[in-house]
């Protein structure tokens, strides 16, 4: 059993050279297109949900238009964030799946893979 103020083995995996893969064209070009989607989908979400509080707040009458039975435009719009939600979500998942792939290709380039 080892003394715990030894200090511990060196790691068995070299670490990437960090400086090299932000320099690395491949990795600018994933960072952009990142960027090309968090960026606009995160404006956009925001824009959306506070569309409804002003909505309300500086167009009442138009917000309280009744459009089925008691289902105002409010109301429908409200739950309509809930699928706006899931369907960003849904954008980004499929997204970042693909940006999974191209890291690893990225980190291989660079001679390590996932199991390093």
């Amino acid at each position: 059993m080892g003394n715990l103020l030894t200090p511990s083995s060196p790691p068995e995996h070299p670490q990437p050279d960090w400086g090299a893969i932000a320099r690395d064209a491949d990795f600018k070009a994933l960072v952009s297109r990142k960027l090309k989607l968090v960026v606009p989908a995160t404006i956009f979400f925001v824009v959306y949900y506070f569309a409804l509080p002003v909505g309300v707040g500086w167009f009442p009458d138009f917000m309280k238009q009744k459009v089925w039975g008691n289902l105002n435009i409010a109301y429908l719009f409200a739950l309509s964030q809930f699928f706006m939600a899931w369907v960003l979500a849904f954008i980004y998942v499929v997204a970042a799946a693909g940006w999974d792939r191209r890291e690893h290709a990225l980190l291989a380039k660079f001679g390590f893979n996932s199991k390093d």
